[in-house]
């Protein structure tokens, strides 16, 4: 079984391009939704880091054997936290765009969006759909997927965005997330848009180097690499599977 986990602020939307590349059939993969984006919050779900994280433990565990699992985004640093929790729920992993690294402390949206009253200020801007799908698109987000993703971004996603960025500090890691980094399986993957403008090629380098992950980067593209290189990123998931 696949599991792709989406990340902010996107829905498994984001992953139609990839799964039509890989021909998957739908018995063979589940694209999750984080609680709260186009899917229901559970009653009581506190929309931090750490109830993300033990979310995704969960749906790995439902699946009754070790999976392949695909992040992007906050999804990638979700998906690195779980791993690390529990290794032995994981046949291979790989991440997109986003890792959990100490010495990076976030792009400016999440500082932001991590600031009580400035957040909410930035989430008022965005229930105006014509300027979010402009400040998408100018952000990177392909334009034919930034027209599907604006209207699943209501006022729970919105409030969600804002626990999840406060927890973890707008992005900086530190204590056990990165700590237990050193408990990651070994089957392994980076893919990495080179322009990405929030999270630097640099640091993909870093990590790649520091936990001896092979990185694979698509030239050219952005921080959605894994829905505009569809093909390229399907080719490299078929490569890694299989070894």
């Amino acid at each position: 079984m696949i599991l792709f986990v989406h990340g902010v602020p996107d829905t498994p939307i984001l992953w139609q391009p990839l799964i039509k590349a890989l021909g998957l059939q739908p018995d063979s993969f589940k694209a999750l939704a984080l609680p709260g984006f186009a899917a229901p919050l559970p009653e009581g779900f506190t929309c931090t880091k750490d109830a993300y994280a033990g979310w995704l433990v969960e749906q790995m565990e439902a699946v009754g054997e070790p999976v392949h699992i695909v992040g992007h985004d906050w999804g990638a640093l979700l998906v690195l936290r779980a791993v690390c929790l529990r290794p032995d729920l994981v046949s291979s992993w790989c991440v997109t765009n986003a890792v959990i690294d100490p010495e990076y402390n976030g792009h400016r949206t999440a500082r932001m969006w991590a600031t009580p009253l400035l957040g909410e200020l930035v989430m008022l801007g965005m229930r105006n759909k014509v300027r979010l799908e402009a400040g998408l698109i100018e952000g990177g987000m392909p334009a034919s997927l930034a027209r599907e993703e604006i209207g699943h971004i209501d006022l729970t996603m919105r409030q969600s965005i804002l626990k999840l960025y406060r927890s973890a500090v707008g992005l900086r890691f530190r204590g056990e997330w990165v700590d237990d980094l050193a408990k990651l399986p070994k089957r392994g993957q980076l893919f990495w848009g080179e322009t990405d403008p929030f999270v630097q090629l640099s640091v993909a380098e870093r990590f790649s180097k520091q936990w001896n992950v092979p990185l694979h980067v698509a030239l050219g593209a952005g921080h959605w690499a894994c829905h505009e290189r569809a093909e390229e990123f399907a080719g490299l998931l078929a490569a890694h599977w299989s070894r």
